[in-house]
């Protein structure tokens, strides 16, 4: 059965970290759903236009094996101020399921209260500017504690993508999409 994942969408997203692990994610056929805070396009912090599957309440009614939250700015501050997303978080470690942020997203993670006690990176300051949150602070591209994935920015979004992928569907899965991207 085929992993289901959420990428909520804010104004102001980083475009090449949504594109990225939106793009990753499907080539490994795990189930993609993209979700604006509103209805409508959005509109990613380098003015790409994005189209989402659905808004943010639509997307809710259904359940997801791992929510993944794209950086930039201001996108990552719409997350961090909708209400909805923390509960979501929440809810989704709560219920022993992955949550994932790249760049200043983690931040989101952090004030959601899902960090607490997990190592984890971001992009450089985000989360050390948030004094003492309980955060293990890590010096990788990518950091995987538990059930939480975090990683540094868009230059690490492929990075990203594919632990996400080797996560939810496997090594052999992972290997199968790098292999594709003639990365080396």
């Amino acid at each position: 059965m085929s992993k289901k994942v959420l990428v909520p969408l804010a104004q102001g997203c980083e475009e090449l970290e949504a594109v990225t692990i939106i793009d990753l994610l499907r080539r490994a056929e795990i189930t993609v759903v993209t979700a604006g805070l509103d209805a409508g396009p959005v509109r990613a912090s380098r003015g790409t236009r994005l189209l989402p599957d659905a808004t943010l309440d639509e997307a809710l009614k259904q359940d997801y094996d791992m929510v993944v939250l794209p950086g930039g700015q201001p996108g990552s501050d719409n997350l961090n101020r909708d209400p909805r997303v923390h509960a979501l978080l929440r809810k989704m470690a709560d219920n022993g399921k992955f949550t994932a942020a790249i760049c200043a997203a983690p931040s989101v993670l952090a004030h959601a209260g899902v960090l607490k006690g997990k190592r984890a990176t971001s992009f450089p300051g985000v989360l050390e500017k948030l004094g003492h949150t309980g955060v293990v602070l890590q010096d990788q591209p990518v950091v995987r504690d538990g059930k939480v994935i975090t990683s540094r920015g868009p230059g690490t979004a492929m990075d990203f993508a594919l632990e996400l992928i080797e996560t939810l569907a496997g090594k052999e899965k992972r290997a199968q999409v790098e292999a594709g991207l003639q990365r080396a």
